[in-house]
């Protein structure tokens, strides 16, 4: 039993000579993390892969282009043997231990006085298992644990101080599994979460007990809860010494506030991480079947906010230009406005018979998609009762879709 037990310990390599024969395949997955490691390494062998040849022309490694000689482990702390020349390996393996320098080598796990772990890493901590002889079952416990340290699944709450901080992170278009692994673990490190209608929420429903949930809940012609409130919750929590998450829905910065709330947070002196977020923009139509780009169909999209009617004065969107496109558009926001925004569109000269689909809800189990045109869009709106979240998008592409939709 204790033959077989390696003593698990953290090399700190930094400045350190390391020592590695051989520079095929082996060698070359394994360089990586001795350089991240900051070691000082020098690399012995006749030829190498064109990636570990990168590596030393870059400067990372010294490499030597020879055979293994007597003395080569002078004055190293670790040796890495990795040749295919069982002779050469053994006589390596005996020098390092006479000189008593822990040495590895791929080719006899059992001949070594070091054995490598399966190693990962996720913010900060790293991760090394060992399973004796069975490489795969040690590959595979590493990626089960890194895996569930990046989602949140794992859970491994932070318990030094930390100074004030906020997480604006996109949540995605409304399918829990679709915001981003940093996202989730965020999540599941929270003390706080303020959370927009329209972040996935699901995700709530996973979280401890003892996680105060804001609701933060813009309905549309509805209760509100003003930015400026929201600002506040977020500095008022953070400055108690409370991990916060601002959990808003598609992407923080596409029409989603994000920057007011970056912008507030720094002029109150407090970090924060900003999170992209999949954007219900590209995503809805994607889940509807829609691609917002197709060869020979359509080399551009363009992503606009139809909250604001064309013809409002305070409408920042230029429709006389969008018309003259003749790529996809795609609207956000724009279900009440629909019906005035086609008419625009077709009177600057976007022809009424352009395609045109209305995704509600998309990504969630209640996703449903209404075709039309834009000369029929905002009747068929109304008559169908679409309601907000929906996207709009107006294209060729739409026709594309429609022949596996229908």
């Amino acid at each position: 039993m204790s033959e077989n037990f390696a003593y698990p310990v953290g090399l700190r390599l930094s400045g350190r000579r390391v020592v590695v024969l051989g520079a095929g395949q082996v060698a070359q997955r394994r360089l990586p993390a001795l350089i991240a490691a900051g070691a000082d390494i020098l690399l012995i062998s006749p030829s190498a892969t064109a990636s570990v040849e990168a590596m030393a022309e870059a400067g990372e490694v010294r490499w030597e282009r020879r055979r293994y000689r007597e003395g080569d482990f002078e004055g190293a702390w670790y040796v890495l043997i990795t040749t295919d020349d069982p002779e050469a390996n053994a006589a390596a393996s005996a020098e390092a231990e006479a000189r008593r320098v822990w040495c590895v080598r791929s080719d006899d796990a059992e001949a070594a006085s070091a054995w490598t772990p399966a190693t990962g890493r996720s913010e900060g901590v790293t991760v090394a298992v060992l399973t004796g002889q069975d490489p795969r079952r040690s590959a595979a416990v590493r990626d089960a644990v890194v895996e569930g340290l990046r989602d949140g699944t794992l859970a491994a709450p932070r318990h030094r101080t930390r100074g004030p901080h906020v997480a604006l992170v996109g949540g995605g278009p409304g399918d829990p599994d679709l915001i981003t692994v940093r996202g989730r673990r965020l999540l599941a490190e929270a003390d706080v979460v303020v959370a927009d209608r329209l972040g996935p929420r699901d995700l709530l429903d996973e979280l401890p007990p003892h996680v105060e949930v804001i609701d933060a809940a813009k309905i549309p012609y509805g209760r509100f809860m003003a930015q400026e409130a929201i600002n506040n919750a977020l500095i008022e929590h953070a400055k108690a010494g409370k991990s916060v998450v601002r959990l808003k829905g598609g992407d923080p910065f596409v029409f989603g506030r994000g920057m007011e709330e970056a912008e507030a947070l720094a002029e109150a002196g407090i970090p924060c991480t900003v999170v992209p977020g999949i954007s219900s923009s590209i995503s809805v139509p994607g889940a509807a079947g829609i691609p917002v780009t197709h060869r020979g169909v359509a080399h551009e999209f363009t992503v606009v906010s139809g909250h604001v009617a064309p013809d409002d004065p305070s409408s920042l969107v230029d429709w006389a230009a969008l018309a003259r496109l003749r790529g996809t558009l795609v609207l956000l926001m724009a279900v009440e406005k629909i019906g005035a925004i086609a008419a625009a569109l077709v009177a600057h000269g976007r022809a009424a018979d352009t395609p045109v689909a209305v995704v509600q809800e998309g990504t969630t189990p209640t996703q449903r998609r209404v075709d039309a045109t834009l000369a029929t869009v905002g009747e068929k709106v109304a008559a169908e009762g679409v309601r907000p979240p929906a996207v709009v998008v107006i294209g060729d592409v739409v026709a594309l879709s429609a022949r596996d939709h229908g």
